[in-house]
């Protein structure tokens, strides 16, 4: 009788679970069942059910047509459109499955899943040990999307007899695969093994670089990806060419909780250096940074880039900087106010170049004081400033700055903005082995050099703005500067370090001060005068800026040339756009006696989906172009058009119109989906540097993706392919 009852009450089930779940006791737990009917055979302790069968066990979600359980065994048996979905969101697909230890372990046949976002495995048959190894035979990997209704061949595929995917590891080993590119063959390997697409970062070998160039010969570069831990990483990457011998690089890579550096470095081994293309050579690079914060306040921090050899990194296509620049420091920051210690050292590498002349700075301290609130009702502010500087050859020197700054703005009733400033700053200077003959022989000259500078500036502005709803809105306000200073303050013997980088553009036009260092001052009554313009619309910006400088007597330290070299300046202006798909910058200098335009800048940038497009032209006279002792007359043009679905093509050319020849000319072609980016590029490289002579290069680069990184996107043309400058 109670056999009976037992077996009326489980019949009573049937028909029910439709609607509702049934919790079980299996060996290891509870078990959620639902299906359209459910069957428990009480004497055996078997439950079988059919239709739209779902269970969850542990996590673990099993769904099937049927599925028959031993609650004694714990073993599961389905059938029909089975899936299986573990804890970690991998899912496996199967026709038949045989599972036990609470669905962890088993045994499937017509066997598939998918692994993360996008990766995909199918083989004839699985097994599952250990609740996290799998074992398929004759199975194919993949991480490229499989259109059901063209059941098109993957992009790439893996077929391997053995695949062996551990998930405690996150790892997936193939043997005897074979490499499928569009369904051709294109390696075989006994063994290979890659991280599953969960693993953000792993060891392993990265897709190679191939390419060939008149400098290098046929190259190749394997980089090796070490994943030392979560914060740290190293990339090996080995060059082997046939005309340049073989160039190791290497990069690491390490973050802390405080901050984090790098460093990148590379040796090159060339039998086939030196002017003469026969001498045997050993080059090396290093570059890096790093910050680390002491406190709240302090942090420390360096640049690094030097290199053995002045042409190096131009033969190899390693970077085109032709001044290196090393510095170390320290810093706190508290309110608005800073102090810092620094040194610097430099490297140049341009031709000529004699690097026992230039300086090292050592140490650079400065100091910021600002209070945080308001002295007055205005802004007050002190700067202290002191640098040594020491070199191998020639004068050595220190100084020392001080300046202090009142600033006081305000605003009239009817709008006008109006701003006094007044400023008063002192230098001591000291000078030491200084030969002004540079003969030999003669008395180093040993010096003290003292200068005070007083000044006192105003600033008037009066914009006016015409705004109204749903239109375009306009801002138009002229500026007048005026500077009241003495005469003088520049004088002989004062060595000029900072300042020779001076150009007079939009920038600096209303500026107290135009010059960029220390050593040398803007002297003298002077007025800056001009208007600055905007108007604002549904989706677009444009302004401008123009004006004049005026003094009553020229200022010596302005060569001519300099566009300041006179009484009235040279006419500065500046037009910008800003729309949604382009942007324009045109920046030109007007010379005051000619008329002729003297600077001339523009810049085209436009974008429109996966294309686009940069345009520059750029006249500079001779004095802007000192670092060159030639003017300097360029345009260039880059263009990167997305044609289809998946490919991009780019063409780029930079020429020097006053020498009437190209500089450089590259083009590219590139394929891109979820699965697979490839490109190819030519680039043609005119100039010549030394014993580096003009070159053409191709370079071939091939990415399997692999995973959910698939998703990710890949830079078809990287700066070191498409590098030449752009002004």
């Amino acid at each position: 009788m109670k056999r009976i009852v037992l077996t009326a009450c489980a019949l009573a089930f049937v028909g029910a679970a439709q609607a509702a779940s049934i919790p079980l006791k299996g060996t290891g737990g509870d078990i959620l069942l639902q299906a359209d009917e459910v069957i428990y055979d009480v004497n055996h302790h078997m439950v079988t059910a059919h239709g739209h069968v779902e269970i969850d066990y542990g996590g673990r979600v099993l769904l099937s047509d049927s599925v028959s359980y031993n609650q004694r065994t714990d073993v599961m048996t389905a059938d029909g459109h089975v899936s299986l979905m573990a804890e970690n969101g991998d899912v496996a697909f199967a026709n038949h499955v045989v599972l036990k230890d609470k669905m962890r372990d088993g045994a499937l046949e017509g066997f598939s899943a998918l692994i993360g976002k996008s990766a995909r495995m199918v083989a004839a048959s699985a097994t599952r040990e250990g609740g996290s190894v799998t074992t398929a035979m004759r199975a194919a990997y993949t991480a490229c999307q499989i259109c059901k209704k063209t059941n098109r061949t993957p992009i790439w595929q893996v077929k391997a007899y053995r695949v062996i995917y551990d998930q405690t590891q996150h790892r997936i080993r193939f043997k005897d695969a074979t490499i499928e590119v569009f369904g051709v063959p294109v390696l075989y390997t006994p063994y290979y093994a890659q991280s599953d697409p969960t693993v953000k970062h792993a060891s392993g070998v990265l897709a190679p670089v191939l390419g060939t160039s008149t400098t290098l010969g046929s190259f190749v570069k394997v980089p090796v990806y070490l994943a030392l831990s979560d914060s740290q990483d190293l990339t090996l990457e080995p060059w082997l060419t046939t005309a340049s011998g073989e160039v190791l690089e290497g990069e690491y890579r390490q973050r802390f909780e405080n901050g984090g550096f790098w460093l990148q470095s590379s040796i090159a081994n060339n039998p086939n250096g030196g002017l003469s293309g026969t001498q045997a050579q050993i080059y090396s690079d290093i570059f890096g940074g790093g910050k680390l914060a002491l406190s709240s306040n302090w942090d420390t921090g360096f640049d690094l880039a030097l290199t053995s050899n002045e042409t190096y990194l131009k033969r190899y296509d390693i970077s085109y900087e032709d001044q290196l620049v090393n510095d170390l420091y320290i810093e706190d920051i508290f309110g608005r106010s800073r102090f810092a210690v620094t040194g610097y050292f430099f490297q140049d590498l341009r031709a000529g170049a004699d690097n026992r002349n230039v300086p090292v700075a050592l140490p650079l301290i400065s100091f910021t004081y600002i209070p945080e609130h308001h002295l007055l009702g205005g802004q007050f502010e002190v700067d202290l400033n002191t640098v040594a500087l020491t070199r191998d050859e020639g004068e050595d020197d220190q100084r020392l700055t001080t300046e202090a700054r009142y600033r006081l703005p305000f605003i009239t009733g009817n709008g006008q903005m109006i701003t006094f400033e007044a400023d008063a700053r002192g230098d001591l200077y000291h000078i030491s082995n200084a030969n002004p003959l540079d003969l030999p022989g003669l008395p180093q000259d040993n010096q003290f050099i003292l200068r005070g500078l007083p000044q006192l500036a105003m600033d008037w502005r009066w914009p006016f703005i015409t705004a109204a709803e749903h239109s375009t809105s306009y801002v138009v306000s002229p500026i007048v500067q005026v500077i009241a200073a003495p005469y003088g303050g520049n004088q002989t013997g004062i060595p000029d370090e900072d300042s020779t980088g001076f150009e007079f553009n939009d920038e600096d036009l209303f500026s107290f001060d135009r010059l960029p260092g220390y050593d040398l001052a803007e002297t003298g009554p002077r007025v800056n005068a001009g208007l600055m313009t905007e108007a604002f619309f549904t989706g677009g910006t444009i302004d401008a800026v123009f004006g004049q400088s005026f003094r009553l007597k020229a200022d010596p330290i302005f060569p001519p040339g300099s566009g300041l070299s006179g009484t009235i300046s040279d006419f500065i202006g500046r037009f910008d756009i800003n729309l949604p798909y382009l942007d324009l910058t045109h920046r030109i200098d007007v010379d005051e006696k000619s008329g002729n335009i003297r600077r001339d800048e523009v810049y085209l940038t436009g974008t429109l989906g996966r294309s686009s497009m940069r345009v520059s032209f750029v006249r500079l006279p001779e004095d802007d172009a000192a670092e060159i002792l030639t003017p300097r007359e360029e345009i260039n043009a880059q263009a990167i058009v997305g044609l289809f679905q998946h490919w991009q093509v780019l063409a780029a050319a930079d020429r020097d119109l006053l020498a009437g020849q190209m500089l450089d000319t590259e083009l590219g072609a590139g394929y891109e989906d979820e699965c697979l980016a490839i490109s190819i590029a030519y680039r043609r490289r005119f100039t010549s540097d030394r014993d580096v002579p003009p070159s053409t290069s191709i370079i071939l680069r091939v990415n399997l993706k692999t995973g959910d990184q698939a998703v990710q996107p890949y830079d078809l043309f990287p700066e070191d392919v498409f590098a030449f400058p752009h002004p």
